[in-house]
């Protein structure tokens, strides 16, 4: 079984720095209370890390 990550942009990322903006719009987040999944690699928790006040992240299982 494979791990992933669960994230949902939760606050909005108007007026916060363009290197947090370019992390979002990397992970695939435009939009508020938007939800992707992505595999779970030090990259992505780094990401994950960076705006981790902006995001809501979840660890799931899948097969």
């Amino acid at each position: 079984m494979k791990k992933k990550l669960k994230i949902t942009l939760v606050k909005s990322f108007i007026g916060r720095p363009e290197k947090q903006r370019k992390v979002l719009r990397g992970m695939g987040l435009g939009k508020l209370n938007k939800t992707v999944l992505l595999g779970d690699t030090p990259e992505i928790r780094g990401m994950a890390k960076k705006v981790a006040h902006l995001v809501a992240v979840e660890e799931i299982e899948v097969n």
